[in-house]
């Protein structure tokens, strides 16, 4: 392809338009990609606002219908025997720890419901678990519905060879895990213990975005002004002076 413009002729060779239009078309799916992410965290945000503004009452149905971040509360009982510590949960100033899952039995339902009573600290080995008592008693706890932490890449299985005994360390064990380490099928969801709620530990809760949507956008603007820049250098060195071209006299 040749082009006069003016004085300069417009004659890119056919590898760099290729090469040119493949990094432009990258440079500018990431970009999109990240405007995607960015617009995705943002609903969750919202989503985490919009589930204190109503709350559920839990019968003995299932939650699966519900939205994440849902507000509810439930009746039941806790099964202080067969807790789950969510292993490589750190606090949120970043300290080593468990997160605490405690079955909540509801009467009427084929499923429990696990509660995360917040985050505890690893102690001085892994050897000795924290201790995470909590009495039987019929309770009405509230708090929002979330899904289960998971990983950025999954590596082995969620219990440790030959694991036994209670509580149970996991680490960011599926729903199948939890299933069969209780015995009994779980919600598909688990409830985030209030922080006014008693019984429970370090409550930070907030929407897990990771990078928040600024970020993200951030990253967009960075790949779309990569695109940008390939599209000024192809056509730059696309450029030649058209009195250099014996082909253009007459």
């Amino acid at each position: 392809m040749r082009l006069v413009i003016g004085k300069h002729r417009f004659a890119p060779k056919p590898w760099a338009t290729l090469l040119a239009a493949a990094a432009m078309a990258g440079f500018i799916a990431l970009g999109s990609w990240q405007l995607a992410r960015a617009r995705e965290k943002r609903a969750m945000i919202e989503s985490f606002a919009q589930g204190t503004h109503s709350s559920v009452r839990l019968g003995n149905g299932t939650v699966d219908g519900l939205a994440r971040y849902q507000h509810a509360t439930a009746l039941g009982r806790y099964d202080a025997a067969h807790q789950v510590l969510l292993d490589n949960m750190p606090s949120s100033t970043g300290q080593p720890g468990y997160r605490v899952l405690t079955p909540l039995a509801r009467d009427g339902s084929a499923r429990l419901l696990l509660v995360d009573r917040g985050w505890v600290p690893l102690g001085a080995s892994r050897q000795r678990l924290p201790e995470v008592p909590v009495t039987p008693e019929v309770r009405s706890v509230a708090g929002r519905l979330d899904v289960l932490p998971v990983p950025g890449i999954r590596i082995g299985g969620a219990a440790a060879p030959g694991a036994s005994g209670w509580p149970r360390v996991l680490n960011f064990p599926v729903r199948g895990d939890l299933e069969a380490a209780l015995g009994q099928p779980v919600e598909s969801r688990i409830l985030l213990l209030d922080t006014a709620e008693p019984d429970g530990f370090e409550r930070r809760w907030r929407p897990a975005v990771g990078f928040p949507p600024e970020r993200h956008l951030g990253y967009a603007i960075q790949w779309f002004a990569l695109a940008v820049v390939v599209l000024v250098v192809f056509v730059s060195l696309s450029l030649q002076s058209a009195a250099a071209d014996p082909g253009s006299r007459s």
